[in-house]
């Protein structure tokens, strides 16, 4: 259990980083919450992949997924991150 903890946390450090690399713009976040970012990713990911291969059936839809998903899975969040975000901005409030 804690090497799964610790495998999520570096794929979360990973794919975090390489999706605000992929989407660069002004999401100033900390080391944190590009782990989270990148973690909430793989699961992301992982419900991606069930939804379109069907892979894993009997893991179900919500399990963590590779570097490759991960990254995808960050990628989604962190667009839909900066579109309610930026829709928050629109506004008027400064956040």
């Amino acid at each position: 259990m804690v090497g799964f903890i610790l495998g999520l946390i570096v794929i979360g450090l990973i794919a975090g980083a390489i999706a605000r690399l992929l989407l660069p713009g002004p999401d100033p976040m900390s080391v944190v919450m590009t782990i989270v970012l990148g973690m909430v990713g793989s699961f992301v990911g992982g419900f991606v992949g069930w939804l379109l291969f069907g892979h894993d059936l009997d893991e179900g839809a919500l399990q963590p997924s590779g570097i490759f998903g991960s990254i995808i899975g960050a990628l989604i969040v962190l667009a839909i991150y900066r579109a309610t975000h930026r829709e928050h901005h629109h506004h008027g409030r400064l956040t």
